[in-house]
């Protein structure tokens, strides 16, 4: 039985090949003749996980658009329809809003990762800068999506962010008026929102994504050595021209992808079967209530993973100052690759000094997190808020000094299996 099954799946290559001669040496490139390091950990997991929620995200949002009614009359009656009267919806529905959050979970984690093991340096960097370009559209996605739903939250939410826009001189009101399309958000709104968020938004997100991984194939994998397999003794048993530190990615890294997924996806169903909202962290309480332009919620605050920089807009002040230092906030880590002089790639073999210091920068942005779901009126909780910004920018703006000044310890040849 196994033989007939082989000389089938041959065949159909064999027919495949014969009429698309280019898609074997793209897929033996990418994936069979791909050397990755062989000393990957559990923290590159979370790519591979990235691209399986866009998958999630994108095959639910299907299902949900074709009963959603982007509307200001209709919208929320529409997803309450999914919920209760169309057969699965309620799953579907969760699925779509529990892979949002997970989303961002996972992207937040792929991108300390990336910090950690140095993976923005030469010759990566074009690799980051299209990695932080996957994270800016995702927070547009993000946002827009959430506006759909038109729940209190949805409605107050977007005219606060959008409202911030405002504050640009000259040209601010006029651009407020623009995005939403009227003066308070609206049909406009939510149709242009809509469009945007089913449609092109995810097609520059693929198409990010397919540049990103494609970037990152022909400069190699990063590993928590920081040490590149090319430089290593050459061959091994898949190949003469291998590193002999690289494994094929397929079928290796694949297997141990699924398995990552599978893990992945228990935690997932746990969610959202049996908490969904997250106790409001995924899905707020006030959104379980159509829009009302005339009440307005007692705490107005975004998702939570945006939540480090809303708490850096509002413990500023000066209203354009804060919308300022929240853009900078974002734009700051397109220059990572080129503030870090440090002579070693990864965090293994780098001193104290960079380990405190992005052990540090990682506190201050889960607190500002914390703060920025807050409610906001505490004066000691936007000093300490106030504290963490600062924090949170010297680590960006010294890090062309505390790299250079910080000790490393000696960097192994090949890579080490240690984890």
């Amino acid at each position: 039985m196994a033989n007939v099954f082989s000389r089938a799946c041959t065949g159909v290559m064999d027919w495949i090949n014969a009429r698309a001669p280019g898609l074997m040496p793209m897929y033996r490139k990418h994936m069979t003749e791909y050397y990755a390091p062989k000393n990957f950990n559990l923290w590159y997991y979370f790519g591979s996980l990235a691209l399986l929620v866009l998958v999630n995200q994108i095959v639910t949002g299907i299902f949900l658009t074709m009963h959603f009614k982007p509307s200001a009359a209709e919208a929320f009656a529409s997803v309450e329809y999914i919920m209760r009267d169309v057969e699965w919806g309620w799953l579907i529905r969760y699925m779509h809003s529990t892979g949002a959050s997970l989303f961002f979970v996972v992207v937040y984690l792929h991108m300390f990762r990336g910090l950690m093991y140095g993976s923005y340096q030469k010759p990566r960097e074009l690799v980051w800068i299209l990695g932080m370009l996957i994270y800016l559209v995702l927070m547009a996605e993000a946002f827009m999506g959430y506006v759909l739903p038109w729940g209190q939250m949805s409605f107050w939410g977007a005219k606060v962010i959008i409202s911030l826009f405002g504050a640009i001189p000259v040209i601010g009101n006029g651009l407020t008026e623009w995005i939403m399309g009227d003066y308070l958000p609206g049909d406009a709104t939510l149709n242009r929102f809509f469009a945007l968020h089913v449609i092109a938004l995810p097609l520059v997100l693929l198409l990010l994504v397919v540049l990103h991984l494609g970037a990152l194939h022909e400069v190699g994998s990063n590993n928590p050595d920081g040490v590149e397999i090319k430089k290593g003794p050459k061959g091994n048993r898949w190949s003469p021209t291998a590193p002999a530190d690289g494994i094929p990615f397929h079928p290796y890294y694949t297997v141990k992808d699924l398995f990552g997924a599978g893990f992945f996806l228990i935690i997932a169903a746990f969610i959202i079967f049996f908490e969904p909202t997250f106790g409001g962290w995924f899905l707020e309480h006030d959104n379980f209530t159509e829009a009302n332009r005339l009440v307005t919620p007692a705490h107005i605050k975004p998702v939570w993973y945006f939540t480090p920089y809303y708490a850096m807009l509002r413990v500023v002040p000066h209203k354009l100052l804060g919308v300022i230092v929240m853009f900078l906030a974002i734009a700051i880590l397109f220059l990572v690759p080129w503030l870090d002089k440090a002579k070693v790639k990864s965090y293994r073999y780098r001193g104290l000094l960079s380990k405190v210091l992005l052990g540090v920068f990682a506190l201050s942005f889960v607190w500002l997190g914390k703060i920025g779901a807050g409610p906001g009126t505490d004066l000691v909780e936007t000093y300490i808020g106030r504290v963490l910004t600062f924090l949170y920018f010297m680590f960006f703006i010294t890090m062309p000094l505390w790299t250079k000044l910080d000790r490393t310890k000696p960097v192994p040849e090949r890579v080490t299996l240690h984890d």
